[in-house]
């Protein structure tokens, strides 16, 4: 599996406050950009999987949301996440 639970403390523990802090938004934007480059790899070897397409599109979706989230709420955390993770210009 592609995503073990090592991984995912890994990726709280640098975005989150800790590696037990699953809620924050940063951390949570984090693990949807992982899975996100994991599945556009998938995509790129099985380009009819029309199931697996539809789930980035929906993962898309909620880091999208959570974007906007932050970028209401606390303009400088989304800018730190968005340089952090490389995902925008």
């Amino acid at each position: 599996m592609y995503l073990t639970p090592e991984i995912k403390k890994d990726i709280f523990k640098e975005n989150g406050a800790s590696d037990a802090d699953t809620g924050s938004a940063e951390g949570q934007i984090a693990l949807f950009t992982y899975r996100i480059k994991h599945l556009t790899e998938h995509l790129k070897i099985n380009k009819k999987d029309l199931a697996t397409q539809r789930s980035l599109v929906r993962l898309v979706g909620k880091r999208r949301k959570l974007l906007d989230y932050l970028k209401k709420k606390e303009i400088e955390r989304y800018r730190a996440i968005i340089s952090k993770l490389s995902i925008r210009k």
